[in-house]
């Protein structure tokens, strides 16, 4: 087995394999120079044990000031509750200067960057903008604030260069709202009521989740014609031909009928096609028929291999496109089923590879084992060959755990170290603020990403642990998608191993372990004499009556087998 570590680990490596060694605090935190050194040291990639960093496109890094402002959205708005100027450059001037390598991240999930509605509305929180990306006008252009199709191809060129996938968000359900700017789409395209009740599959599948947000009719076979409003923006921008062109070869190619479902499946698996999207995050999924979905995914899957054999050079690996629900309110431990009330929906067999796993933000505060031990058993039992992804804070839910940011080392320890793929949302690595004052509902939640803050010795310690546990992740698919057995009490002690064919994986953590000198017991999981590499401290050490002993101020440690 071929296992992977930091350049600084390796470098060491070269001068002496019985020694022990230590680095600097910060050539722990330090990856590879150059994308080949990446390339070459990534491990076999997994989405079950994924280590996925979510953002909101226009709160993350502003790369590019000329385009913060379009259609004149110059109205004032609720606090955080406009654009800022985050934009899709930012992303990739963060993955070039390392970033995200350095955190172990190896898929990277940003709201959604189709063209928003041009108004603004007040939901009862403030008047808002769509620079959240959920309020979508056209599909088949991006939002200007967030940048052009050319960036968006470099930002997944540039992530699939470190080994990164991408996964654009998506909506189906709704349109952007209706203000004086953005008419509402045509009758038969969406219904503006009866409001969603949540009791049952009807009143939760055909309805409007909001006042005012046009619900898509995406369970109708009918056809219908095309709005005259997206037609005339089509003209004026001077590609009408060329749209009709490729809806009508897309049509006749599936046999589909032209409903609206299958107007939004095309113009969204055309990024697929054109740009080698790696998956899709889907949003509000159990709003929408489930059959919807399974058509989404067959034509994103056909868009995926025609963009794969096309760019033979450019394929990361023979994974198949992937897709993550949003079920709100999903917990694994009901199982793969979701009860809407009258009716049970396994969306796993529509399309869907996982889904979002809400359950974590209520598990956290038990002890480790019986978290770690209860998600390794889900996940290769009722949840093989599937997966979820697990999240502690997020865009949209005001509960998340710790919101205060008290426990920023724990919340590392539990989202990063969980089988299951795991969600970080942009700040959690920082202890960005999530208590902004003056702010109405989800608002508080999405500050612009806190960049004053990492030079501050406090906010470097919490980054720098969540990127040793982000690395050690990303290196070994053990950790999320291995099995987890404890090996030790007190210390706590467990190993997690992972099986792919030809390909083996195994390591050894530990937590909550005394400062200074400590055993660690690995027995019946690494043999005597077996060379063992804490990851966490930089130290090499040799398995002696069944335990390493390690002294250093750590209270984790994170052995790997040494590669060869």
């Amino acid at each position: 087995m071929k296992n992977l570590f930091i350049a600084v680990a390796i470098s060491c490596f070269l001068f002496s394999c019985k020694q022990e060694k230590k680095t600097t605090e910060n050539d722990t935190t330090m990856v590879m120079d150059s994308v080949e050194q990446i390339k070459e040291n990534i491990a076999p990639f997994t989405w079950e044990g994924a280590n996925v960093y979510f953002l909101l496109t226009d709160r993350f890094f502003n790369a590019n000031p000329e385009n913060d402002i379009n259609f004149d959205r110059n109205e004032e708005t609720g606090k955080l509750r406009g654009f800022m100027g985050g934009d899709i450059a930012g992303i990739t001037h963060k993955i070039e200067q390392g970033y995200f390598d350095k955190l172990g991240v190896n898929a990277i999930w940003f709201t959604p960057v189709v063209e928003q509605i041009h108004g603004a509305t007040d939901e009862g929180t403030g008047n808002t903008y769509g620079y959240h990306g959920y309020w979508a006008k056209d599909w088949t252009a991006l939002d200007p604030n967030f940048g052009t199709r050319k960036e968006l191809a470099k930002l997944v060129e540039t992530a699939h260069d470190h080994g990164i996938r991408i996964l654009m968000d998506v909506v189906i359900n709704h349109t952007g709202p209706v203000t004086e700017e953005d008419p509402v789409w045509p009758d038969e395209w969406v219904r503006t009521g009866p409001p969603c009740q949540f009791t049952t599959y009807e009143n939760t599948t055909e309805c409007t989740l909001v006042e005012n947000l046009p619900d898509i009719y995406t369970e109708s076979d009918e056809p219908v014609v095309l709005p005259d409003a997206l037609l005339a923006k089509w003209k004026e921008e001077g590609r009408l031909s060329t749209e009709l062109d490729e809806l009508n070869t897309f049509f006749d190619r599936t046999g589909h009928p032209r409903a609206p479902r299958f107007y939004l499946i095309k113009w969204l698996t055309d990024y697929v096609n054109d740009m080698g999207i790696d998956g899709f995050r889907v949003d509000t999924v159990k709003h929408v028929n489930e059959e919807s979905w399974q058509d989404l995914y067959e034509e994103a899957s056909y868009a995926f291999q025609n963009w794969k054999n096309k760019h033979p050079d450019e394929v990361l690996d023979d994974e198949p496109f992937f897709m993550v629900g949003e079920v709100y309110n999903y917990g694994i431990s009901g199982g793969r089923e979701f009860d809407l009330g009258d009716k049970k929906v396994d969306y796993f067999d529509h399309g869907f590879k996982s889904l979002i796993n809400f359950e974590l933000k209520s598990d956290a505060d038990k002890d480790y084992e019986t978290i770690f031990s209860k998600y390794s058993d889900l996940l290769h039992t009722k949840f093989k060959d599937k997966g979820f992804m697990n999240y502690l804070s997020s865009h949209d839910d005001g509960n998340p755990w710790d919101k205060e940011r008290e426990k920023p080392f724990k919340a590392a320890n539990v989202l990063l170290l969980t089988p299951g793929a795991s969600q970080i949302y942009y700040g959690d690595e920082t202890s960005r603020d999530l208590t902004i004052e003056g702010t109405e509902g989800d608002a508080t939640l999405r500050s612009f990403m806190n960049w004053e803050d990492i030079d501050s010795t406090a906010t470097k310690e919490i980054l720098t642990h969540w990127q040793k546990l982000g690395q050690f992740r990303r290196n070994h698919p053990a950790v999320g998608a291995g099995k987890h057995k404890r090996l030790g009490k007190s210390p706590y002690v467990f190993s997690r191993t992972y099986t792919d064919g030809d390909f083996k994986d195994k390591v050894v953590i530990g937590l909550d372990l005394p400062k200074g000198k400590k055993s660690l017991w690995v027995k019946g999981f690494f043999g005597d004499g077996t060379t063992l590499y804490d990851a966490y401290s930089n130290t090499e050490v040799v398995v002696k009556n069944g335990k390493v002993i390690l002294d250093n101020p750590y209270d984790t440690a994170l052995l790997e087998v040494p590669s060869s």
